[in-house]
């Protein structure tokens, strides 16, 4: 059953952008990029049990890395994708040290600041040589190469596609194996889990890097996607974005940040569409009765009616 549901959806997405226009697999892009942060945000939240609020700041270091790697440095910018996953792994891996004992609602705080002190950081004289300062900074996005006949829409939609899959693949054997055993005990009890050998300090300063890790591949796949960063892209808000993306497709389910990331990309497109003067009432309407029909997210409803199908 899991192996026909994965065939079919990697077929659908194969074919999604040859039967969309332009501006719907630009959209279906950015879709794919949320998913990605999303990814890493269920590692961390669903399978680790740790909390962020501040993962639009490192969706905004990735991109912005990969803005100074290809503007400044001249790295390309199909290295400059990797490289922002490795700057952003680091980050993360040391932004988990000092917050690894932290209670929940601490940890959220202390995410948060994290959330709300980036824009601030990249607007700052300090850093504005590298990162623009308020007026961000423009990337130029390759065209497709080699001659392939396809466009530059659907190009970069095969480049996020090809960055979601193998980091897709990478986090189900992730959880599958005995680092993603040691970080559901340390979920469920994380003092059995020490007493049981368990390195809490290495193990939740690693899902904390590697969920950063994702967000910014996510966030250099969108930079490059948009053509451009500014700090006011990557506020507080976002972070918002993604977690409410991670809990609408389910937290704790890798499939769950593919639904999410489709959740958060076109719910904003659907409310505005049934009136755009209370676009945000219908916004939190819709949220609010997902959350009431599905309170395991998308992937905990489709699991619910596959158990019962079985009965």
């Amino acid at each position: 059953m899991d192996r026909a549901v994965t065939i079919l959806a990697v077929t659908a997405a194969l074919t999604a952008p040859f039967v969309l226009d332009g501006f719907a697999t630009y959209q279906l892009t950015l879709a794919a990029c949320s998913a990605i942060a999303i990814l890493g945000l269920n590692l961390l939240i669903g399978f680790n049990g740790q909390f962020s609020l501040g993962h639009g700041a490192f969706y905004g270091l990735g991109g912005y890395v990969a803005a100074v790697a290809t503007s400044r440095w001249g790295v390309s910018a199909y290295a400059s994708i990797p490289a922002a996953g490795l700057v952003c792994f680091a980050v993360g891996f040391l932004v988990g040290l000092p917050t690894r004992n932290l209670p929940f609602l601490s940890l959220a705080l202390a995410t948060y600041a994290v959330a709300m002190a980036m824009p601030q950081l990249l607007k700052s004289s300090l850093l504005a040589r590298w990162t623009g300062g308020v007026q961000g900074l423009y990337l130029d996005r390759p065209a497709p190469p080699f001659g392939l006949p396809v466009t530059d829409d659907q190009w970069w939609y095969f480049v996020t596609l090809f960055a979601l899959l193998p980091l897709f693949w990478l986090a189900r054997n992730l959880v599958r194996s005995r680092t993603g055993r040691a970080l559901r005990a340390i979920r469920d009890n994380p003092i059995a889990a020490g007493c049981s050998g368990v390195n809490l300090t290495l193990y939740k300063s690693f899902a904390f890097g590697t969920s950063a890790c994702c967000a910014g591949v996510a966030g250099a796949l969108a930079a490059f996607r948009m053509d451009f960063v500014a700090p006011d892209s990557f506020t507080w808000a976002l972070s918002l974005r993604l977690l409410i993306g991670a809990v609408a497709g389910g937290i704790d389910s890798l499939w769950g940040a593919i639904a999410g990331g489709l959740f958060i990309q076109y719910l904003p497109d659907l409310a505005g569409a049934v009136s755009k003067n209370l676009a945000y009432p219908v916004y939190g309407a819709v949220l609010l009765l997902t959350i009431w029909v599905m309170p395991g997210g998308a992937a905990g409803l489709v699991r619910a009616a596959a158990a019962r199908a079985e009965r």
